[in-house]
């Protein structure tokens, strides 16, 4: 599952600050009672039906914890069908996903951490209904766009571990954040998988309880570190370099793989403003090299893709929010390229460069962008 991105000392700032972003106070609609209630205390995971007919499912969560918390909901593999992140305390969300006749798991993650407190569902056979031509074509061709990324990749990924295995310090960083753009852009697919992003991607403080930072802290974060924090490359560094590389092509191999709906393309986009709230605004994602608005751009330009694919059906089914998608997205890209330093390339200016009264602005755009995007899902299964 997804690495955490956030510090114990911002969780509690940042939940709040997503409580806008995520619609955090919107009341289940559902008729008959076919919303799941899903209540997560610090100790509990509660959830109203442990049984369900296949096809479109809505989650209505609330967290009545004292901690941030996420839910899952999960193949018995730990893949990941449907998620929603940094719930705050006494906040609600919900989440619309499509699931096949089978066994599942709901998890409730509090702290962000752990495999969390967990309930077995079934979701039993019935007549789903006949999807959208346009929606078949929509995720056959956002597939084909996670593989392409995964593609793109990887020999950006090469370069950056030869720079390191090299021993050349300027080299490495400036690979550095050109080698995270594919993965920033389809982040929820590689998360599905389970056990990939904690490899490539997890910071110092989101390693599990029990994990040794000298020994089980992998991926891009760790080499980040090293280049600009120690400003040294040892036998270590150039070790997990090669790993780096191990790891992202098993991600290039899975991603055809992995499992796709309408509902999880708008989840997933929805996820990706999540990321750029809870970690690139605040500065937490490249916390030593200070590359977040790679990154998030390169989210934002992952969850417009998924919107542009799902738009044609969405825009029939609810007019005025792909009217606002449109303007939103639009909003936040402009204010992303006031920072670009090279038109033409993904070069940015340093975050700590960016100040206070500017990481306001461009959180206030995330924000207004993410609140239309939240409704996304439930607008595609009209």
């Amino acid at each position: 599952m997804r690495a955490v991105r956030l510090s114990v000392v911002t969780a509690a700032a940042t939940a709040a600050a997503l409580a806008a972003v995520t619609g955090c106070t919107q009341k289940s609609d559902a008729k008959n009672g076919d919303a799941i209630q899903v209540t997560a205390t610090d100790t509990a995971c509660k959830v109203s039906k442990k049984e369900f007919p296949a096809g479109h499912v809505q989650l209505d969560i609330e967290n009545k914890g004292s901690k941030v918390t996420e839910v899952y909901l999960l193949f018995p593999d730990d893949r990941i069908v449907s998620e929603r992140e940094n719930i705050g305390p006494g906040t609600k969300q919900r989440v619309t996903a499509e699931v096949k006749a089978g066994e599942y798991v709901i998890a409730c993650k509090p702290g962000m951490k752990g495999k969390g407190i967990r309930e077995a569902v079934k979701v039993t056979g019935g007549k789903v209904a006949k999807r959208d031509p346009r929606l078949d074509k929509a995720v056959a061709a956002y597939r084909e766009y996670a593989q392409e990324q995964a593609d793109a990749t990887l020999p950006k990924a090469e370069a950056f571990a030869k720079a390191v295995k090299a021993g050349d310090i300027e080299a490495a960083k400036k690979e550095f954040a050109s080698s995270r753009l594919g993965w920033e852009r389809t982040e929820p697919v590689a998360e599905s998988f389970g056990d990939i992003d904690p490899k490539v991607d997890v910071r110092e403080d989101g390693l599990e309880e029990g994990q040794d930072p000298a020994t089980d802290w992998t991926g891009w974060h760790r080499l980040e570190k090293s280049l600009w924090q120690d400003k040294k490359i040892g036998d270590r560094e150039k070790e997990l370099a090669d790993q780096l590389v191990t790891d992202l092509t098993d991600w290039q191999k899975r991603v055809g793989k992995a499992e796709i709906t309408p509902t999880s393309m708008a989840n997933g986009a929805k996820e990706l403003l999540d990321e750029v709230a809870s970690g690139k605004v605040t500065g937490e994602e490249d916390r030593y090299s200070h590359t977040d608005l790679s990154d998030f751009k390169g989210n934002v330009e992952g969850a417009q893709k998924a919107y542009e694919l799902l738009e044609p059906v969405a825009s029939e089914n609810d007019a005025a929010l792909t009217t606002e998608l449109d303007k939103q997205f639009a909003a936040l890209n402009t204010l992303l390229d006031k920072y670009r330093t090279d038109k033409t390339s993904y070069d940015f200016t340093s975050y700590d460069k960016v100040g206070k009264a500017d990481r306001k602005e461009l959180s206030d755009a995330v924000n207004a962008l993410a609140e239309p995007l939240s409704k996304l899902a439930a607008a595609v299964v009209k």
